[in-house]
């Protein structure tokens, strides 16, 4: 399986709205009949907004309740049934909701894919399909997107929450909970997964000094970036789960920025006494082959961990988690 890159995480604009128009015609008078059986650049620098406490109103059979977000205050079922998720998967199969349709791309977690059996593909991440999501007849669609927002809301109440606003696993389950009615499942999740997250940096921290420094690299197409503490690649494991820092003359810089594309020339100023690397071809033999690669102290002493993008590229909760025992066990395991 091929992973696309996701570099800055730029979203294209959406120009399907008279299209849209058309479709959206053409579903109503076909009903809206069709059914399906359900089984990681910032767009924006504001705060991510919070579910507000609103009385609920009724809409004949449905409940609705009125959430503040980016796009102001918008009615959305209090108990919805045919969510389509084009972001944060992740959490919401942590709260134990499958939705009716994601984007491919999500689809194909490793850590939850087997999980969505019969859930829809609504098409391209970052750009999914209107004529897909019409067919599904959803009640609430989630998105970071918020180029796509005029679209998605015409075909049902939509929530946008532009990709890195919520900054953590805490944050993730705890808006999504309030939002879709499930607080309790919330707590009881993130309660386990602060279990887990505990033992895990405990096993790390008796391994590794406290002062030993981390870098987060990926590795493609003779181009090789940097990444903080919430863009994927093992930066949330890393920085944010294990509690790890960066190389001190970069720190600053990297956080900040959140990805940047390195020369050769600058690379080992960048590069800590551990490297957590996204490669999909070369292996950790290659690098210490490497004459650049090869003169890294990371390198030199064993300190190099190589995995592809299937595993490295996802950032949700339940990713994190897994991702941060891998890490664990290797960083444990290498002393």
């Amino acid at each position: 399986m091929k992973i696309l890159q996701q570099r800055s995480i730029t979203r294209k604009r959406w120009l399907v709205l008279p299209l849209l128009l058309t479709l959206a015609i053409m579903a109503t008078a076909c009903g809206n009949n069709a059914e399906v059986n359900p089984p990681a650049a910032n767009t924006s620098a504001t705060e991510a907004p919070v579910p507000s406490a609103q009385p609920t109103e009724t809409a004949g059979p449905a409940t609705f309740k009125t959430v503040t977000t980016v796009n102001g205050d918008i009615k959305v079922p209090t108990a919805p049934k045919r969510i389509v998720a084009e972001e944060y998967l992740g959490s919401l199969i942590a709260l134990d909701i499958i939705p009716v349709g994601a984007p491919g791309l999500t689809l194909q977690n490793i850590y939850y894919k087997d999980s969505l059996a019969g859930v829809a593909d609504t098409g391209t991440y970052g750009k999914m399909s209107p004529e897909n999501i019409i067919t599904l007849d959803p009640d609430l669609i989630i998105s970071g997107n918020a180029d796509s927002y005029e679209t998605l809301s015409q075909i049902a109440p939509t929530v946008i929450v532009p990709y890195g606003e919520l900054k953590n696993a805490h944050e993730e389950l705890t808006y999504f909970g309030k939002l879709l009615g499930k607080e309790q499942e919330a707590k009881d999740w993130l309660a386990e997964y602060d279990k887990r997250i505990a033992v895990a940096k405990a096993k790390v921290d008796a391994a590794i000094p406290a002062d030993a420094t981390f870098s987060i690299m990926e590795h493609a197409d003779k181009s090789t970036w940097a990444y903080g503490d919430n863009f994927g690649r093992g930066g949330q494991p890393i920085y944010q789960a294990l509690g790890r820092k960066p190389p001190s003359g970069v720190a600053d810089e990297i956080m900040k920025k959140q990805w940047m594309e390195l020369s050769t020339e600058v690379l080992s100023k960048y590069a800590g006494d551990y490297i957590i690397l996204t490669d999909n071809q070369r292996t950790v033999q290659d690098y210490k082959d490497d004459p650049i690669w090869g003169s890294l102290p990371a390198v030199k002493n064993n300190r190099l961990y190589v995995w592809k993008e299937e595993r490295s590229w996802y950032y949700d909760p339940i990713a994190v988690l897994s991702q941060t025992e891998e890490l664990a066990d290797w960083l444990t395991k290498a002393q």
